[in-house]
């Protein structure tokens, strides 16, 4: 089976990460061959294509001077010979060639409108509540597939605590996420405060990284609060940690969820469409009301405090990656729906 897989998108991000982690997951298999059109402004995702032998072509997916886009695209398509197409996001999907309709998936990794995907006759939706979102849309049902993001951080081994200027008998809250306003990061710094010892570890980057270390300052948290840019090694992170906060008022799913879930880490999520389709309060990790700094207080505080708290939430999230979130899970599921692209050619 021959996969080319194009992606626009930012130079890091979740998405972005889904995309280079799943397309690393299906390089495992013997029976795939995959091929990849992307940005260039990623030097680590593109190393790491390189490494597992994927073949990779550039291109700068610029919607205004679209020509030298649609070329690679189209000179990419001529040379491997794929059997299925896969547009990762709205902006990748915007460039996919009429030509090859049929073999063309769009993968949804938000609420995008189906006209970004006018050219790709199939569907796949990260999560349950996207896949109603692509039948609302005029899909037909069998056209829309889905499949969910899976997290593998076998043998990651933890970070220093000492590197990241934290004590080793001090509780950690990690939270993976970009700086943004949907992310609900300033309500974590507010609960922050209200927790005495309490450390916490932001992975990420993002317009609003300015007020965040400024409320930072004013709640008196600089001692406490770690502002670690990007990362690339979540497995890590999440090894070290003792709680993982996702407070987000916007979460069309969360791979946040998973990422704890795999790494056997428990996690309080706020109640955004995406963590509330998934999280079950007090079984998988606790779940909260969206903006509520005090509910959110409380409950890192049970988990750090609670005795067996942690482990009972801990049991229930490995269960649910388990079930569902496995590297094997997403194979699957994946090569599931390709197989039926193929067979309907």
């Amino acid at each position: 089976m021959r996969i080319l897989h194009v992606m626009a998108g930012a130079a890091e991000g979740g998405a972005e990460n889904i995309m280079l982690e799943s397309v690393l997951a299906l390089q495992e298999r013997r029976d795939v061959e995959q091929a990849v059109v992307t940005r260039p402004h990623n030097a680590f995702r593109l190393e790491q294509f390189e490494e597992a032998g994927i073949k990779t072509a550039t291109a700068s997916f610029n919607k205004n001077w679209p020509f030298r886009t649609r070329h690679t695209i189209k000179a990419m398509i001529a040379e491997f010979k794929p059997d299925v197409i896969e547009y990762w996001m709205g902006r990748a999907g915007q460039f996919a060639p009429a030509s090859h309709r049929d073999i063309s998936i769009g993968w949804y990794g938000g609420y995008y409108k189906l006209e970004r995907f006018k050219n790709c006759k199939w569907h796949i939706g990260l999560s349950i509540d996207l896949c109603r979102h692509i039948r609302a849309q005029g899909v037909a049902d069998d056209h829309v597939g889905l499949v969910h993001t899976m997290a593998d951080f076998n043998g990651a081994a933890p970070v220093s605590r000492a590197s990241l200027d934290t004590p080793e008998d001090a509780p950690v809250a990690l939270s993976l996420a970009r700086l943004h306003w949907k992310k609900g990061l300033d309500t974590l710094l507010d609960a922050t405060a209200q927790i005495d010892g309490l450390y916490v570890w932001i992975a990420g980057d993002g317009p609003i990284e300015s007020e965040l270390k400024a409320q930072c300052t004013a709640l008196g948290l600089d001692n406490r609060v770690r502002f670690l840019g990007w990362r690339n090694d979540r497995g890590a992170l999440l090894a070290a940690c003792d709680v993982v906060a996702f407070p987000s008022r916007y979460e069309p799913f969360g791979t946040v969820t998973v990422d704890s879930w795999a790494a056997a880490r428990p996690i309080v999520a706020a109640d955004a469409v995406g963590p509330a389709a998934y999280v079950k309060d007090g079984v998988n990790g606790l779940l909260i009301p969206k903006d509520d700094v005090s509910a959110l207080r409380d409950a890192l505080r049970r988990v750090i405090e609670e005795p067996g708290l942690s482990e009972q939430l801990v049991a229930g999230g490995t269960e649910t990656y388990e079930a569902t979130f496995t590297k094997a899970a997403f194979q699957r599921d994946s090569l599931a729906f390709y197989s039926r692209i193929i067979a309907s050619q």
